[in-house]
């Protein structure tokens, strides 16, 4: 059994998974959702990965460089100590202004001491490995010219495609996997593009530097709090990665088909953006200091829905694709065997009538910053306008929800709660706007949602409002309606369905998304973010220490460099799902805030934590 120790490194344009022991087992590119060029975390024979693996190895230690984006990953061996730095350069470019991401992945060997020896074995299989992928020196002369040389890697079979590794190092040795003995720094540097300029150590170090100093400043600009703030630090920066720079989207994870339960089929596709899941992000961002990302993701809204009658989907491809037709690579053999592995995802067809909601509130947050004064205001006023139009068609209908049921629509109570709350940041956002002629409209429709939730949600018998209209089944999703405004968290009915939510979806701390079947049977493991959710509820009706300690316990459930995936195994608490998964960082994000922001007269609570905090320092 292996838990998803990896650590990610991206630029806003890919992202890389690096294993504990320095190997890349997941990249593709030249963009998050193409085709892998190392796909090993999916089959371990045919995917291909660029390991670095030591003649005489003692131990490994991995870690990030401070309040920044690139892995270092010490090597610890009989004959000498080396780290290699990975990262994927990005930085301001002088030149224009903007920022320089290229597809590439830049590895510096810096020596420590000793002359340790390795090999690299370097193995890319491209376009998923459907074909056999050529890797062959190219000698870098052309008409007399001398030219960078590299091993240049390419498909033999279908759909064509290339990729190159520049090094200091020597490329037959490389290929062949031969002993490299490490005497002073040198550097790998893979790319989806032919360079142009002459590549070396000195180059590769400048881009590090260059690195650093963008994550630092990025950092930098990110709001404090009074605690957990490395916690919050690397979940905003785990956020920015699943950022898409050229179109502004946010991706729920930068893998597919790692299973939320092992051996089982619920693999799904997350390389895309999901509305709910991307507006989610940017809500917890703003409150972060970041308004920039805010302001791309409205563009990349606008740029979506050009039309008044467009009919907006759950989700879209990262450069705003509407058809994101599922296939099954079926000579993958999967994670650890968990079949089919797949990509493109199916969902996109589906309703679910709660993203209306949480488009709307992050909507109305952002011109609640800017005032009126907010580019491309208008544009999305006409957003707005149109959205209650389809709020007020479909808020009564069935439709699939929030976890995406594939094979029944049903009344969700989340999805009805999120209409009203599309509603309500309508009245607000018209308010702000003094759209007056709207106000008195919307307000009405808005206590009609809420009367017909109150109504038809709540069940005597649970003492709680339910997953769905006529049904005692409870949903986690529903502990989100006191964060939405629907319902105030000393509300004796939302205290009574917190309760009632613990005890009937919690299992050795952690949180079922809900119990009753769904179209794959009965749900195995835990959804992360419904945790943290639990763990919001509780404080906000007042059981803080109780709180608090899931929060810590949950915490201690990241792997070594402080990440999550989607899931939890109740058992093991090993990780499971797509990863790193963007749900779970806000969610982190969100109740480190509330805690750290809670008026806490003594720091008995917090005590472990301060305690801890204060031996590492």
């Amino acid at each position: 059994m292996k838990n998803l120790n990896y650590g990610v490194i991206g630029n806003c344009r890919s992202a890389a998974l690096i294993s504990e022991r320095g190997s890349i087992e997941w990249l593709c590119l030249p963009q998050f959702d193409s085709s892998s060029v190392f796909a090993s975390l999916l089959d371990t024979e045919k995917g291909g990965s660029f390991q670095i693996v030591p003649t005489k190895l003692k131990q490994v230690k991995q870690s990030y460089i401070d309040r920044t984006n690139i892995l270092e990953t010490r090597f610890e061996c009989e004959d000498g100590v080396f780290v290699v730095k990975d990262f994927m350069p990005r930085y301001r470019n002088s030149d224009n202004g903007g920022y320089y991401i290229p597809p590439d992945i830049v590895r510096y060997f810096s020596l420590v001491e000793g002359q340790p020896e390795f090999v690299i074995k370097y193995d890319p299989r491209l376009e998923y490995a459907k074909h056999e992928t050529q890797n062959f020196v190219e000698d870098g002369c052309y008409e007399g010219v001398k030219e960078t040389c590299y091993i240049k890697s390419q498909t033999l079979k279908g759909t064509y495609d290339s990729l190159y590794l520049y090094s200091s190092f020597d490329y037959q040795a490389i290929l062949e996997s031969e002993p490299i003995k490490l005497t002073k720094d040198e550097y790998c540097l893979l790319s989806y593009n032919q360079k142009l300029l002459p590549q070396d150590t000195r180059r590769s170090k400048l881009k590090l530097e260059r690195t650093k100093v963008y994550w630092l400043n990025w950092a930098e600009r990110t709001t404090s709090y009074k605690l957990y703030n490395d916690e919050i630090m690397r979940s905003a920066l785990t956020l920015k990665m699943l950022s898409f720079d050229k179109s502004g989207a946010i991706l729920a994870a930068i893998t597919t088909s790692l299973p939320e339960t092992i051996g089982e089929e619920r693999n799904w596709d997350y390389r895309f953006c999901w509305i709910r899941d991307a507006s989610m992000v940017v809500k917890i961002m703003t409150s972060l200091g970041h308004y920039r990302l805010a302001n791309r993701y409205l563009k990349f809204i606008i740029n979506i829905l050009p039309d008044k009658d467009e009919k907006m989907q759950i989700m879209y491809g990262i450069n705003g694709e509407k058809n994101l037709k599922e296939q099954e690579l079926e000579h993958f053999a999967g994670y650890e065997g968990s079949v089919p592995v797949r990509i493109g995802n199916a969902a996109y067809k589906q309703k679910q009538n709660d993203i209306y909601g949480i488009l709307l509130d992050v909507i109305y947050q952002q011109l609640e910053i800017y005032d009126i004064s907010l580019e491309h205001s208008e544009e999305l006023w006409t957003i707005v306008r149109n959205i209650i139009k389809v709020v007020e068609n479909n808020w009564k209908k069935p439709d699939r929800g929030i976890w995406e049921i594939r094979n029944e629509n049903k009344h969700f109570t989340f999805s009805k709660v999120l209409c009203w709350a599309a509603v309500d940041r309508a009245v607000k956002i018209a308010t702000l706007l003094r759209r007056g002629m709207y106000i008195e409209q919307w307000t009405r429709l808005r206590d009609k949602i809420h009367k017909d939730i109150y109504k038809k949600a709540w069940s005597e018998k649970k003492q709680a409002f339910t997953q769905a209209y006529g049904t005692d089944d409870l949903d986690a999703s529903v502990l989100l309606m006191e964060s939405y405004g629907f319902i105030n968290a000393t509300d004796q009915k939302y205290v009574s369905t917190v309760i009632a939510i613990q005890g009937d979806l919690e299992k050795n701390g952690l949180m079922f998304r809900y119990r009753n079947q769904d179209d794959f049977g009965m749900p195995k493991s835990a959804f992360t973010i419904c945790s943290f959710w639990l763990t919001n509820a509780l404080f906000k009706i007042g059981r803080k220490k109780e709180a608090i300690d899931k929060f810590h316990k949950l915490m201690s459930y990241s792997n070594h460099l402080g990440l999550f995936s989607e899931d939890l195994d109740f058992e093991t608490k090993r990780m499971l799902g797509n990863f790193p998964q963007a749900y779970s960082h806000l969610a982190l994000i969100e109740t480190a805030i509330n805690v750290s922001e809670s008026q806490l007269s003594d720091e008995e609570m917090l005590k472990d934590y301060i305690h801890e905090k204060k031996g590492l320092s």
